[in-house]
């Protein structure tokens, strides 16, 4: 596929949009390619190109926060108390009811049962912390639809506040301890899988940083011809955007890190961000085949466009939302 050539990108970089009711079609976001076109209309996307042999619908869920929690989770309540209150009751950006986390978790997948989802992207911190209460609820929830999922970790989903170690350590230790039913058997740090044609692609930056055999592993999926979407947690740096966007961010680093004594856990990097991981962000910005960045964390909805590549950040599930994305050939535009 070649290199898409995005007209007036430029002017897209850094544009927000807001989840909610269908917007009018004059707010509409649609960019066109050379290749193909890309367009975005309040929570729904829709993107067309000619790399695509077959049409194919996905929900991407991030930023759930479900704080479900039981007996075996006792040990850690002092690690978990604060989580645990954040997210108790919240209005759901459709219709302004006010919902427990679970309902709306569930009231989501209920909609992508009803949309006939194929696929349903899970793009980190869909837990508050390592609860074995909310995984087996999410696990349960997820199966009962009969839709494929996938997921990748987020910076909450495995971290207990307070707990001594690295946030490597801390990662690998919970990912094991907790969160490995929810992988399906596949490698938690990377892997990918094909759906309808398209490689998805779950990289787990949820550390804010990459490590030397995920970007040896991204390089083998760049290279392999096929359309990609790219799926994190932590969005990728865009000028113009704060450190929340903070995989590749030039000022990411332990002057930015304001909340690190708040969350009890290692203050970031002081001389900022790895080789590995500016070589990681240069990397996928330069990928002929990648359709489509999707990420969460920032809990805010944005849309930017960098060297050709659109990347979508969704807005938190714990308050009902998602994105829902239509991949299409291009002839059925």
């Amino acid at each position: 596929m070649k290199r898409r050539s995005f007209l007036g990108c430029s002017a897209l970089a850094g544009i927000a949009f807001t989840q909610g009711t269908v917007q009018a079609e004059s707010k509409r976001t649609k960019v066109f390619t050379e290749g193909g076109s890309f367009s975005l209309t309040g929570y729904r996307a829709a993107l067309y190109s000619p790399a695509l042999q077959q049409s194919l619908k996905v929900f991407q869920i991030t930023d759930s926060h479900l704080t479900l929690d039981d007996e075996r989770g006792a040990p850690w309540l002092d690690n978990s108390k604060r989580m645990a209150a954040a997210f108790q009751n919240n209005i759901h950006f459709e219709d302004g009811k006010t919902y427990t986390v679970p309902e709306n978790f569930e009231m989501t997948l209920e909609r992508a049962k009803k949309e006939k989802a194929d696929f349903i992207v899970l793009t980190g911190d869909i837990f508050s912390f390592p609860s074995p209460a909310a995984v087996d609820f999410a696990l349960e929830k997820l199966q009962a639809t009969g839709i494929p999922f996938a997921y990748v970790a987020g910076n909450h989903d495995w971290h207990y506040e307070g707990l001594p170690g690295s946030s490597k350590e801390l990662r690998d230790h919970w990912i094991a301890e907790r969160l490995a039913p929810m992988y399906q058997g596949e490698n938690p740090l990377c892997y990918s899988q094909e759906i309808g044609g398209i490689r998805f692609v779950f990289i787990d930056d949820s550390i804010y940083e990459i490590l030397p055999e995920q970007l040896e592993f991204y390089r083998q999926e760049a290279a392999s011809g096929k359309p990609l979407v790219l799926c994190m947690h932590i969005p990728l740096y865009v000028p113009g955007r704060g450190v929340g966007f903070g995989c590749g961010h030039p000022e990411w680093g332990a002057a930015k890190d304001h909340i690190w004594e708040v969350e009890r856990r290692e203050i970031w990097r002081e001389d900022g961000h790895t080789p590995v991981t500016y070589a990681f962000h240069e990397a996928v910005f330069n990928t002929p085949d990648l359709l489509l960045v999707l990420t969460g964390h920032i809990h805010a909805a944005s849309l930017d466009v960098q060297q050709g590549i659109p990347q979508i950040v969704t807005a938190h599930n714990a308050c009902g939302h998602f994105t829902s994305i239509d991949f299409k050939p291009l002839d059925n535009a």
